[in-house]
């Protein structure tokens, strides 16, 4: 049998360029293969660097933008600006009646004050986590982690994205998420020492990032935020002394060229199919409302709103899933809509209702997996700590103030009740909305038909899993990982996302199958990995309908995926997920094959103290709420290692936040057969799990339930057949034909 640490890091076969250009071909299809081969050669050819290129502020001088360039005058522009009073998402008359809400939403540890002083002393936010000391003002072009600075004086294409580090930590302060606390500040206080910043900020910026210069300019996404954070600061700051004629001007300029630079691109953002193209199509749309004196505005407006319709309807599934396959960057996705949304209702022009449907939905799905008693989801996919919209006091892991926003949108009630998360909900939409009724609902058991993804509930927590198939660019190969809840604890996680570009073991190895909680063959991802954010074949799973028993307190999901099906001698994997009562969930586990091969199921679990019968397979996490057991059993031999934060790879690790790794607890069971069978049983006081012909036994201090199956089974039935509760609970399931197949 192989060793547990060679399963972990084996990095499978290599890649094969034929084969990968035919699986891009199917996947993609020849019309972006062609579009990508040649933005490759505009780009290494200088084509690009030619057509946009890298010049001084005075060669893109305000005028150069303007319908009427007699207006370039920084104080004829001022004045002409505040005579159109371009409607924005609030007005400085608010601020006033604004101030009890913001006393109650307010602790001396949260309030945004706390974070705006802080950046006096230099000290930036980095993906809502971190802060590191960066001066003030700070050099824009220094990674504050590898102390490596990009050059300043080179056009942002002749730039490597991977060239020096990890390149999210240089563009993270010039995103400009730093505007939001410094706008959040001055309305809570009318500090002007905060709008004194923010415009010092911003001409130290501008000074060394001259346009098309340095790679603040090299994202067209960074590009389009950082418009969105200036917008907010111009208007938060409209009444302020500080903000000046000149200083309106200035700002003025530096977003018409942001404008240009992402015009210039888009077709590259909106041919990534993800969130780059609707944070870029926002930014457009953004300035095409609020800037109706550029020259370019109309175009603007109109490509960012065709692009917001189009990809709109493409990358967000019926169920509400966003093609990303991140909850992370469905929020992203959310933010830019939502706040897009809201200015085409300010400024008369909507957009279609189709988009705001989808919008809505992606709301929904967001909700339908979240966890009630914190408001945070599992951490799925890709998970950089992006907030667009950092405008409120709850943590980045809580996702309640954008499901609130985005439920208002759709609805134009409230899904929460009144907490700190209405915030962002006031900036965006205004007193009205935070004032409007709530709609008291429940959460039930869920199911995404075109995503695949599902939600057991009970009443004491939850499970997510996945079993569909991928319609866009995997982000992480983990069909079939579950992450369970238990009284607001995850304590069965997702590894998270520790960093794109990091020094080995730490080369994004967390989006591969073997971190996951699901089953790894022979050491292989369920998909081959052929670049950093590539994966091919794309796999396909199914999955059931979830079933209950008459009495609720049975039910049932099951799916499977075809990722293994790949191997010279294929493997079938499906999995089963019973609930039994409010707080306890039996996973099974069948892979199926006509030849030997080494199974490895793994769990992935929340830091606590712990103890572990290796002889039993039983491991007993101390949680805050009590003792959670997990114990494992199996139909063949099997082998079971345990490792928590190993010095010398990245097992037993996971990411809460980008670029923090912590401990965790992996568990893995290791089988070498042509089939097995692996039974994990989860939840308080458990004490046996017992295999015995056709059947499992499951027992706790209160009940024992017993689970008929048949592991030669037509494929066309479910694994389990029945499952019946005695003792405290007393219950009977018996499962229907026609589970998931992938025949």
């Amino acid at each position: 049998m192989l060793k547990d640490e060679q399963l972990f890091n084996n990095d499978g076969p290599l890649n094969k360029s034929l084969q990968t250009t035919v699986h891009l071909w199917r996947h993609f299809g020849p019309g972006w293969l062609m579009f990508r081969a040649g933005y490759a050669l505009r780009r290494r050819s200088g084509l690009m660097r030619r057509s946009l290129p890298a010049t001084s502020w005075d060669a893109q001088s305000l005028s150069s933008f303007l319908c009427d360039p007699s207006l370039a005058d920084s104080v004829t522009y001022a004045a002409h600006r505040a005579e159109q009073n371009v409607p924005f998402l609030f007005d400085a008359a608010d601020r006033e009646k604004w101030q009890p809400h913001f006393r109650r939403w307010d602790a001396a540890s949260t309030s945004p004050v706390r974070i705006a002083d802080a950046l006096f002393d230099g000290v930036f936010r980095f993906f809502e986590h971190h802060s590191i000391n960066l001066g003030c003002p700070p050099n824009w072009h220094l990674h504050p982690v590898s102390g490596q600075e990009y050059p300043a004086d080179r056009h942002w294409s002749e730039i490597g994205d991977f060239d020096g580090g990890d390149i999210k930590f240089v563009w993270e302060p010039s995103r400009f998420a730093w505007v939001y606390p410094l706008v959040r500040a001055y309305w809570r206080t009318g500090d002007e020492r905060f709008a004194r910043l923010f415009w010092r900020l911003v001409e130290d910026w501008r000074e060394s990032n001259p346009p098309q210069h340095g790679v603040n300019w090299k994202c067209g996404q960074e590009v389009a935020l950082r418009v969105m954070a200036c917008c907010f600061g111009l208007y938060g700051f409209a009444d302020s002394p500080e903000t000046t004629p000149a200083r309106v001007a200035m700002l003025a300029q530096l977003l018409a060229v942001s404008g240009r630079r992402i015009e210039a691109n888009l077709s590259y953002a909106l041919s990534q199919q993800n969130n780059h193209g609707i944070s870029e199509a926002s930014g457009l749309w953004t300035l095409g409302l609020l800037f109706p004196e550029f020259k370019s505005s109309d175009r603007w407006k109109q490509l960012g709103r065709d692009a917001l319709e189009h990809q709109c309807r493409k990358l967000i599934d019926a169920d509400g899933a966003f093609s990303q396959h991140s909850v992370n960057y469905q929020r992203v996705m959310l933010h830019a809509c939502l706040w897009s949304i809201r200015l085409g209702e300010l400024h008369g022009q909507p957009l279609s209702d189709e988009l705001q449907e989808r919008v809505g939905r992606a709301g929904e799905f967001l909700w339908q997996l979240q966890d009630e008693a914190t408001g945070c989801l599992p951490r799925h996919g890709a998970n950089d700590g992006a907030l667009v919209l950092p405008l409120t006091n709850c943590a980045v892991e809580d996702y309640r103030p954008v499901v609130q926003s985005s439920y208002w949108m759709r609805s134009r009630k409230r899904c929460l009740v009144a907490g700190p998360w209405n915030e962002e909900l006031l900036w965006l939409c205004g007193t009205e909305a935070i004032e409007s009724p709530v709609e008291e609902r429940k959460r039930h058991d869920w199911q995404g038909r075109e995503s695949g993804y599902s939600v057991l509930r009970s009443h004491h927590g939850h499970v997510m899993t996945r079993a569909g198939s991928f319609r866009h660019r995997p982000a992480h190969a983990d069909m079939l990982h579950t992450d369970i809840w238990w009284r607001g604890q995850n304590v069965a996680i997702d590894a998270g996302t520790y960093s794109y570009n990091a020094a080995p073991p730490w080369h994004t190895p967390l989006a591969r199958t073997g971190y996951h909680n699901t089953v790894t063959v022979d050491g292989r991802d369920q998909m081959d990995r052929v670049g950093r954010f590539l994966w091919l074949p794309w796999l396909s799973g199914e999955q059931s309908p979830i079933v209950s028993s008459e009495q609720g307190n049975l039910s049932y999901w099951e799916g499977t995926h075809d990722g293994y099906k790949r191997l010279a001698s294929s493997v079938e994997h499906r999995r089963g997920i019973l609930r039994i009562g409010a707080e306890h969930w039996l996973i099974v586990d069948s892979l199926k094959s006509d030849a030997l091969h080494t199974y490895r199921l793994h769990w992935l679990l929340m830091d606590v103290p712990y103890e572990l019968d290796e002889s039993q397979h039983h491991l007993t996490l101390k949680t805050l709420h009590g003792p959670y057991d997990i114990r494992i059993a199996a139909d063949t031999s099997t082998e079971l290692t345990c490792a928590r934060a190993d010095r010398l790879s990245s097992r037993g690790w996971y990411a809460p936040h980008y670029g923090d790794r912590q401990p965790a607890i992996s568990l893995a069971c290791l089988s070498e057969d042509t089939s097995v069978m692996f039974w994990t049983l989860l939840g308080p006081n458990v004490t046996d799990l017992k295999l015995c012909v056709g059947q499992v036994i499951a027992t706790t201090k209160d009940w024992s339930c017993r689970v008929q199956h048949s592991i030669e089974k037509p494929t066309s039935e479910s694994l389990l057949t029945s499952a019946t509760v005695t003792g405290v609970l007393t219950d009977q399931w018996t499962g229907a034909t026609g589970g998931p197949s992938m025949n």
